[in-house]
């Protein structure tokens, strides 16, 4: 890894494991074990269509990376409620014996279409879809929240941090500050994803096989009779894994100096070495400590920092010219910083009637951002003649992810409509065959296919990030990329909206 800070190899693939607890279907919403009775119970558990996507971006910006579908689909393949389960659900004086029973032998068995791990994605558009029985859309929601939302902020977060960077070599420091284990996990799953190279959360390394990184804490530094002592005794136990934490005292009064002493005995044995900053001015101190090593002749020792950074006060400092090799993030990347939440929900789209017809279904509000879009759908993405993102549409799917969306054709020019459906509309051209984003993922409740390692996904993820053009990418005041819907949708929710308002009205 560029930057000399102490890290191990990337390991082989791992199997992705999710939250313990997540693997329980008593990890659900009380109210979806509620109305899941309802369902049993009135013999309404009919064919469903449900569909997760988000409102706003995070962190006000341009993208939202989407991570957390492997954590997912590990979940749902174990999702069932234990003998356990069943007594405490029994215990809550709730529930029939019936419905406990049912759900004793409850499994996922429906079928979930997703846009691929770690792509960008976009407000309104519908990343997960489920089909399924009323009952087992219902009882996932909860989990499938919790492992998409945290994680797609972190991505999303960290991403952020690796372009403010200049796509420099940034680590997780985590874990101490994360919210609780599964946090803690979560987190460095997500991060990896959206660009760190490393985490200090040992098991996330084990885990994920995501490499791991450490240095040394001021209690090391603290425990030695002198600074240069310790420095020492640590270059003796890791000559080729070295990096000086120099501020414990005074950076450049004692710090670097010591560094120095040690550094150079370390280059004599043909070993590099790095120094790391905490505290302080870190643009003053890292012009001043590379100064003091290039001085010394150890130009090629590195300079790491850490100290509650964020992508704001990185991309000042690498604005500046700030000679600074690898950065360390801890708590504002694992919580989110400013912005703590990911504000994606899970909606239905569509339900079978008492006949067995499918009825498009849709949301209606007050404020038209929570009105949502009917259907079952599919996500197109448009380019341009040399690859470059231009738009995702929302279109009716009515050949389940192939062919072409409700008969677009190379060369003509189609009008597409803003997801509120009010009078906001543009005209593309068909440059080359769209592509469609959402993917069927599980079948009958088993997955289709292997799923990509964590390295796969973090490979695909950067890959898929350059396709954007980089006014989407701006942290202030980015530019708002295109979500639009078909005609055929935008008729069928205005058609829908006149059937209710028309009620409504009479």
């Amino acid at each position: 890894m560029p930057g000399g800070i102490s890290i191990s190899p990337i390991q082989p693939d791992i199997p992705q494991h999710g939250n313990a607890a997540a693997g329980s279907a008593l990890f659900s919403d009380f109210y979806s074990i509620v109305m899941s009775q309802g369902y049993w119970k009135q013999n309404r558990n009919r064919r469903a269509v449900f569909e997760f996507f988000f409102r706003r971006q995070p962190f006000a910006g341009g993208y939202t990376v989407f991570a957390g579908l492997g954590t997912l689909l590990g979940n749902l393949v174990s999702f069932s409620f234990s003998r356990e389960d069943i007594e405490y659900l029994k215990g809550l004086g709730l529930f029939e014996d019936g419905f406990t029973e049912y759900l004793r032998n409850f499994r996922f068995s429906g079928s979930l279409w997703a846009i691929d791990e770690g792509a960008m994605v976009f407000p309104h558009e519908p990343i997960i879809r489920v089909e399924g029985s009323l009952v087992e859309c219902q009882l996932i929601e909860g989990m499938l929240l919790n492992a998409v939302n945290f994680q797609s902020l972190v991505a999303t977060k960290s991403r952020r941090v690796w372009l403010a960077s200049g796509k420099g070599s940034v680590v997780e420091f985590g874990m101490r500050r994360a919210q609780g284990p599964d946090g803690a996990m979560s987190a460095s799953r997500a991060a990896f994803i959206g660009g760190v190279e490393g985490t200090s959360n040992t098991m996330a390394g084990k885990t994920f096989g995501i490499p791991v990184v450490g240095t040394m804490a001021h209690s090391w530094v603290m425990s030695f009779p002198c600074e240069g002592e310790a420095f020492g005794s640590y270059a003796s136990l890791y000559p080729d894994h070295c990096v000086f934490l120099i501020d414990t005292f005074n950076t450049l009064k004692s710090g670097i100096g010591n560094a120095i002493e040690v550094g150079k005995k370390l280059q004599r044995q043909g070993k590099n070495f790095g120094v790391r900053l905490d505290s302080g001015d870190i643009q003053y101190l890292s012009v001043e400590v590379r100064r003091m090593l290039d001085a010394a002749g150890l130009r090629k020792a590195t300079i790491a920092v850490s100290g509650d950074l964020d992508e704001s006060i990185i991309q000042n400092l690498a604005n500046s010219g700030a000679p600074i090799d690898v950065w360390g993030i801890g708590t504002q990347m694992v919580t989110g910083g400013i912005d703590s939440a990911f504000n994606g929900v899970y909606k239905m789209a569509a339900c079978e009637d008492a006949e067995g017809r499918m009825m498009q279904v849709m949301k209606f509000s007050d404020n038209p951002d929570k009105t949502t879009n009917p259907g079952i759908k599919q996500v197109w993405r448009l380019k341009d003649s040399h690859g470059a993102a231009l738009a995702d549409v929302l279109a009716l799917d009515t050949t389940e992810g192939s062919g072409s969306p409700e008969g677009f054709e190379l060369g003509s020019r189609y009008k597409f409509w803003h997801p509120a459906a009010d009078y906001r509309h543009f005209y593309s051209v068909i440059e080359r065959p769209p592509e469609p984003l959402l993917k069927k993922r599980l079948a009958q409740g088993k997955p289709c296919g292997p799923q990509p390692s964590l390295a796969e996904i973090r490979a695909h993820s950067l890959a898929d990030f350059e396709a954007f053009d980089p006014t989407y990418k701006r942290h202030l005041n980015p530019h708002v990329y295109k979500v639009s819907i078909s005609e055929r949708l935008y008729t069928l929710k205005l058609d829908l909206i006149k059937k209710h308002f028309g009620k409504l009205d009479s």
